[in-house]
């Protein structure tokens, strides 16, 4: 197990760059093929525009299960072989295959019964936002498959160390979708215009090919866990510890989403472009949460293995490294946003309206990317320390205690301008309660490991 053992005896700055680089680097072609994928679809009209912005909520929720369990899978795997419990490691990883399709088959009977409801509750139905947003959404629901795949393989390599094969996976992924988006959108040579339909067949293309490509590393070159599933009957312990772990994190993303409909309805009772841009603002801030994403990926698995193996000061230490890179990326990204906001938003062809809604609102949205960093790196650390329920109440008082309210409020003005000023507001208050969080994770746990 020598290459695993790495999170146990590397200095702690060269493994959190060599645990991170390869997860930021791909989370940052993710951010890249979400930009381009809403760039083609603009070019289309704003319409088709919308109706992807309309569908993320329901879009993040899925990803949100994916990523969730992943979590959970990453750190219980990790933590499991820090403690040196390999027939469990097996265990894990062969039942987050299986969770990985049972999600998948959810969410396709979503995208086969429940998609047109959806839309419904938000835009007329047979109106062409309505009709741009069935057709997007139920491609990406029904098969579902290949991002939970893809996500639960990717998780099991970064789980024990192999970052860069994970990296290959989601880099596979994002350029295949990158390379289809134009072609299957915009109807290039031989392929048929298919517009927002053609942004989703694009997009789960891409997920398929990195699920099979994740799937044949892990089988050829991960040695330290085993795919058989010769035999296999669900765990049901093993199950249990995944999602006490991941569910917490499936519900912060579930809160995101609810704030993110409710939001985009607010922003409707002002016009339709307001949630155009709401949605253009959440694939540009990619660029900037996708690599503190990806930091996040790389210094759970560290976090959990040292904890495992009952090292406080490796902790503390990757925690605190990892905090100042995250802040320094949010301290980058605010400065784009009020330094060049008119020409992120000419990326998507934006009407004069767009812009003149767009500028303020990535301008005020971007106060709180700095606090944000905060909330961002010590939720990781509270999930791979196995408490992620102290994420999701974060999640819950930011978003539904704070933001919704304030942005109602502040919508009641009749000043669009001013609901933007709800998510600094949200991320002083989520602070608040992350600081009092991480103290007591501190008192009940990481004090009380032994100094080795």
């Amino acid at each position: 197990m020598t290459k695993e053992n790495k999170m146990g005896v590397m200095p702690i700055k060269k493994l959190v760059i060599s645990m991170s680089l390869p997860m930021m680097i791909s989370m940052l072609v993710q951010a890249l093929y979400n930009v381009v994928d809403s760039i083609f679809v603009s070019q289309v009209c704003e319409d088709a525009l919308t109706a992807v912005s309309l569908a993320f909520p329901a879009q993040n929720l899925m990803i949100g299960v994916a990523t969730g369990t992943g979590v959970g899978i990453n750190a219980l795997l990790s933590r499991s072989l820090g403690a040196k419990e390999y027939d469990k490691v097996n265990k894990i990883a062969v039942n987050g295959i299986f969770l990985s399709f049972m999600s998948g088959l959810a969410f396709m009977l979503f995208g086969i019964s429940g998609v047109r409801l959806f839309f419904s509750t938000q835009v007329e139905p047979g109106s062409a936002i309505y009709n741009y947003g069935v057709d997007y959404l139920s491609i990406v629901c029904i098969y579902s498959f290949g991002v939970f795949g893809q996500v639960t393989t990717e998780r099991l390599m970064q789980a024990t160390g192999k970052s860069t094969l994970s990296m290959i996976t989601q880099l596979t992924g994002a350029i295949i979708n990158i390379i289809l988006d134009p072609l299957f959108i915009l109807g290039i040579g031989p392929f048929p215009r298919l517009e927002a339909k053609g942004a989703a067949i694009a997009t789960v293309i891409g997920q398929i090919c990195a699920f099979t490509i994740g799937l044949i590393l892990n089988i050829k070159l991960n040695k330290e866990i085993s795919l058989s599933v010769k035999k296999f009957r669900p765990d049901l312990k093993i199950i249990t510890e995944i999602y006490k772990i991941g569910v917490p994190s499936i519900i912060m993303v579930a809160i995101g989403s609810f704030m993110t409909f409710f939001l985009n309805k607010i922003l409707l009772s002002f016009s339709s472009t307001a949630a155009a841009v709401f949605g253009v603002y959440f694939k540009l801030q990619s660029f900037i949460f996708m690599p503190v994403f990806g930091l996040n990926n790389g210094i759970i698995p560290i976090i959990a293995f040292n904890y495992g193996a009952k090292n406080r000061d490796r902790i503390i230490k990757t925690i605190r490294f990892s905090c100042i890179i995250a802040v320094c990326i949010m301290t980058f990204g605010t400065l784009m946003m009020w330094l060049i906001p008119e020409k992120m938003l000419t990326l998507f062809d934006a009407s004069a309206d767009m812009m003149s809604i767009g500028v303020p609102a990535l301008r005020y949205i971007s106060l709180s990317f700095v606090l944000a960093a905060i909330n961002i790196n010590f939720g990781a650390s509270f999930q791979a320390l196995g408490r992620s329920y102290y994420s999701m109440i974060v999640s819950f008082a930011r978003q539904i205690i704070v933001l919704l309210p304030v942005a109602y409020l502040l919508s009641k003005t009749g000043v669009l301008n001013y609901v933007w000023l709800a998510f600094p507001i949200a991320e002083i208050a989520s602070l608040a309660v992350t600081l009092i969080c991480f103290v007591t994770v501190c008192k009940k746990l990481i004090n009380k490991i032994e100094v080795v």
